[in-house]
C-alpha cells in the first residue's frame, strides 16, 4: 500500500488548519540506521490519560493506545489497542490537540529510541511485518526509560485488541513503574501538565 493509503485514516479524523500534528509526507528527521528501526511511546492526556506505543514499520509509525502504559514485570499483562498508522514525523510530536478535535489533549515523548526485531518461529526471524500480519510481534527496545524484549500479541481474531508484555530479560524491573513515576518527555523535560 502506498505511504498515502497507509495514513488514510490518520488524515480522515484529523483537521491539520486546527491542530498541530503532522499531517505526514515530508522526510522524517530521524531516519532508520543499522542498529534497529524507531520506536516512540507517547504520554497523552486525552478523554482517558494513555500511552501511545509505536513502532516503525516500513514509512509509517504502527500505532497501539496503551491505558495503563508500559510495565517492566513480566507478570503484568497490558492491554494495547491498536490505532490508526502514524507518519513517522509524529515521532518528535510534544503538544496541546485542541478541544474538539480527535485525541484532543496533550502529548509529550515518554520515551524514544530504536528498536530490533526478535520475533523468531521454530527458531527463524519473522520479518516485522509478517508478525503484525500474523498478530504477534517481539522487539527488544533500547529506550532512555525501558529496555529490554517486549512482545505484542493479539488477543484471539479481535484485530483491534492486543496484549503488550515484557519478556523477562535483564530489562525486568518488578519494583520500578516508570509510567507513574517519570512523567517528563525525554526531548524537552516538559510534562503533559506543562502543555495544558
Amino acid at each position: 500500500m502506498a505511504r498515502g493509503g497507509k495514513l488514510a485514516d490518520y488524515r480522515r479524523k484529523r483537521d491539520f488548519s486546527k491542530s498541530s500534528e503532522p499531517a505526514g509526507g515530508r522526510a522524517a528527521r530521524r531516519a532508520a540506521s543499522d542498529v534497529g528501526e524507531l520506536f516512540v511511546i507517547q504520554r497523552h492526556d486525552a478523554t482517558r490519560l494513555h500511552f501511545d506505543f509505536r513502532l516503525q514499520i516500513d514509512d509509517v509509525l504502527v500505532s497501539w493506545a496503551v491505558p495503563k502504559g508500559p510495565s517492566l514485570d513480566p507478570a503484568d499483562k497490558r492491554l494495547a489497542v491498536r490505532t490508526e498508522d502514524h507518519p513517522l514525523e509524529y515521532a518528535d510530536y510534544e503538544g496541546r490537540i485542541p478541544d474538539g478535535e480527535y485525541g484532543a489533549g496533550t502529548v509529550i515523548v515518554w520515551d524514544t529510541g530504536r528498536y530490533v526485531n526478535i520475533t523468531e518461529k521454530r527458531g527463524k526471524e519473522v520479518p516485522i511485518e509478517e508478525a503484525l500480519e500474523h498478530g504477534h510481534i517481539k522487539v527488544w527496545l533500547a529506550g532512555e526509560k525501558i529496555m529490554g524484549g517486549f512482545a505484542l500479541s493479539r488477543m484471539g481474531d479481535d484485530e483491534d485488541n492486543w496484549l503488550l508484555v515484557k519478556v523477562d530479560d535483564e530489562g525486568v524491573d518488578r519494583r520500578r513503574k516508570p509510567a507513574r513515576t517519570q512523567l517528563e518527555s525525554v526531548l524537552t523535560g516538559r510534562t503533559n501538565r506543562d502543555l495544558a
